[in-house]
C-alpha cells in the first residue's frame, strides 16, 4: 500500500477549478461518439461498459492525477485500490453515468468527478455535455449551473412533488404506483437527476438500489450545497471513500421534503428486499 504523501493539499479553489476543467474535456471526448456505435462489454444485467466510457476515464485519470500524483482515485471504470485510503484526498469518477442512454442517444448522461477529503466530497462537478449544463460546487461555496447560483426547489406537499428515478427502477419496481399520478419522472443517471433536484426542477430524487461512491459523490455535494438533504432511505448519512465505497439506497430533497418522504420511501425499499 502506499504511504501517506507528505505534500499537502492543493488549495481548494485550484483543485475545483482542474476539476472543471477536467470534466469541460471529458464532456467534448464523450459527444464525438454520442449515439454511434461502439465496442460494448456487457458488466452485469443491466449495466454496459463502452469504448466512450474507457476514454473519458483515462483522459480524467491522467489530467486529474497528472496534476495531483499525491491524491487517490477511484472510478468505475478502474479496478479499485486500496491505497486510495491513505491519500489526502480522493478523485472520484464516473466516466460517463447512464451509458445506456447514452449509446441510445438520450440526452440523459452526465460526466461526474468529485473531490473528497476524509469521508465527504468538497468539490463536485457533473456535467451533460448533450445539454451544455454544468452543474459545480465547493464545500461552503453554493452550487452553480453554467456558472449561476441554484437551489433546491421549496416544495413541501408530499402529495404534490416531482420525484426523479431510474428508468429500470420505474419498469421494474412500479415506483408510479406508489406515489400520486404525475409525481414521478424516470430519467438515468444518478449523478444528472441529483443535479437537477440542485437546480429546482426537480423537488427530489431516489433510488432504492445500491448506489457506489462514484455514482452519487458529485451529486451530494451539489444537493448539500443548493440547500437540500441527501442520505439513505433510512435517513442515514452517505460517507465517501471506505474500504467499500457502497451504499443501500439514497434519498435527495430539500430538508421539509425530504423528511415527509423518509418513511414512505424506506418502506419501499423494505418491501423490494
Amino acid at each position: 500500500m502506499r504511504a501517506p504523501s507528505s505534500e499537502p493539499p492543493a488549495n481548494l479553489a485550484d483543485d475545483h477549478a482542474l476539476l472543471l476543467e477536467a470534466v469541460s474535456l471529458a464532456g467534448a471526448l464523450a459527444m464525438r461518439r454520442f449515439g454511434k456505435a461502439q465496442r460494448i462489454w456487457q458488466k452485469g444485467r443491466a449495466h454496459r461498459t463502452c469504448e466512450a466510457d474507457i476514454e473519458v476515464d483515462t483522459l480524467l485519470h491522467d489530467h486529474l492525477l497528472g496534476a495531483r500524483p499525491s491524491y487517490g482515485w477511484l472510478s468505475e471504470e478502474t479496478e479499485d485500490n486500496a491505497d486510495r485510503l491513505a491519500c489526502p484526498r480522493l478523485w472520484v469518477v464516473d466516466p460517463i453515468d447512464g451509458t445506456n442512454s447514452y449509446l441510445n442517444g438520450l440526452p440523459e448522461f452526465a460526466i461526474s468527478v468529485a473531490l473528497v477529503e476524509g469521508h465527504e466530497t468538497i468539490a463536485a462537478g457533473v456535467f451533460n455535455p448533450a445539454k451544455a449544463e454544468l452543474f459545480d460546487a465547493t464545500q461552503g461555496g453554493g452550487a452553480r449551473l453554467n456558472g449561476v447560483t441554484i437551489n433546491v426547489s421549496a416544495a413541501a406537499d408530499p402529495a404534490h412533488f416531482s420525484l426523479l428515478v431510474s428508468r429500470s427502477e420505474c419498469r421494474e419496481d412500479g415506483w408510479p404506483e406508489r406515489f400520486p399520478p404525475g409525481t414521478v419522472h424516470p430519467i438515468s443517471s444518478i449523478a444528472y437527476k441529483l443535479a437537477l433536484v440542485a437546480a429546482g426542477r426537480f423537488d427530489a430524487a431516489g433510488s432504492a438500489w445500491p448506489k457506489s461512491d462514484w455514482d452519487i459523490a458529485a451529486g451530494d455535494l451539489l444537493v448539500r450545497e443548493a440547500g437540500g438533504l441527501i442520505t439513505t432511505m433510512r435517513g442515514q448519512p452517505l460517507p465517501y471513500n471506505r474500504p467499500k465505497p457502497r451504499h443501500p439506497t439514497c434519498l435527495a430533497a430539500n430538508p421539509t421534503l425530504h423528511a415527509a418522504l423518509i418513511g414512505r420511501v424506506a418502506a419501499i425499499h423494505e418491501a423490494l428486499l
